[in-house]
């Protein structure tokens, strides 16, 4: 049965500081270039009949890095949340202009709220779910953790409750009794070393 590899782009000096990094169109660190090197060699002997990956910079340049750009088709609706005016911000400065601030729930004025980010994953999913081969994408953090929950029928405003690290590996598939979708693996870092 088919799977859905999930890969969140490797390191920015922004997702190190714990930034919102949204739309900003930043570079991987030097260590952010290792994490997407070493996610290559995880991948290395896998075979995909798609490759997807966001328009922004730190996800192209992941893709690129583990091997895998040549065959790239980017796709403006996997792009992170936009953060609107809390782009840049942690969520402890954030939280000290709203102390009852929660992503998930409340979205960000200037930009998205849940819903406009689901919409734009649920323009992938049929994708993803009619395709015949197994799929790779290279996203974001927050984007991604809808992207997953929405795949597994799951309320995407769970996803505050999961974490997804630089350079990480999670993989979608399907039960293999009831056929339906689950997330088989999640935030998966043993490539790097961690």
């Amino acid at each position: 049965m088919t799977k859905i590899y999930l890969c969140r782009h490797g390191q920015t000096a922004w997702s190190l500081a714990g930034k919102h990094t949204g739309r900003t169109d930043i570079s991987l660190t030097a260590e952010g270039g290792e994490e997407a090197r070493r996610l290559g060699t995880r991948l290395r002997n896998a075979s995909f009949a798609a490759v997807l990956a966001s328009p922004l910079r730190r996800a192209q340049q992941t893709c690129d890095l583990a091997g895998f750009g040549g065959a790239a088709e980017t796709v403006a609706d996997l792009a992170e949340w936009d953060y609107g005016d809390y782009n840049g911000l942690t969520s402890a400065e954030i939280r000290s202009r709203r102390p009852d601030w929660q992503l998930f729930r409340d979205g960000c004025p200037g930009g998205e709220r849940l819903e406009d980010v689901a919409q734009r994953v649920d323009r992938v999913l049929p994708r993803l779910r009619a395709s015949t081969g197994n799929v790779l994408i290279f996203s974001h953090g927050h984007l991604l953790r809808v992207l997953a929950l929405r795949w597994a029928g799951i309320p995407p405003e769970v996803g505050a409750r999961f974490s997804l690290a630089p350079g990480s590996l999670s993989i979608l598939g399907h039960d293999s009794a009831s056929r339906d979708p689950v997330l088989d693996r999640w935030n998966d870092v043993c490539h790097q070393g961690a």
